[in-house]
């Protein structure tokens, strides 16, 4: 992250933190569709082969590693497993609907 200069303004600091926080959101974001491309592969393969859009076992072995992971980086694990059944939600969401367009 930018460190600070003895004679960085405030205004200066906050610009500087600012656009490294936008820098993230765009990797984030660009992780987050190279995620949703692999998952939708995913949901592709599982309507082919007749299975279930959702693994709940694996579903769970990813909490607990996701939470370990946050540990790890500081990162409340509360915030880690939320955001994780956020985006699972999304991804079986998607799943169902490409079993159900492959049914027709």
């Amino acid at each position: 992250m930018n460190e600070p200069t003895p004679t960085q303004s405030p205004e200066a600091r906050l610009a500087a933190l600012r656009g490294s926080i936008d820098n993230i959101d765009a990797a984030l974001v660009h992780m987050l569709a190279e995620r949703f491309r692999c998952t939708q592969e995913v949901g592709e393969l599982k309507a082919r082969h007749g299975m279930p859009p959702s693994d709940p076992a694996r579903e769970a072995r990813q909490i607990a590693r996701l939470r370990s992971l946050a540990e790890d980086a500081q990162l409340d694990p509360e915030f880690a497993e939320k955001w994780f059944n956020f985006v699972v939600a999304e991804v079986i969401h998607h799943h169902q609907n490409i079993a159900a367009e492959s049914a027709q």
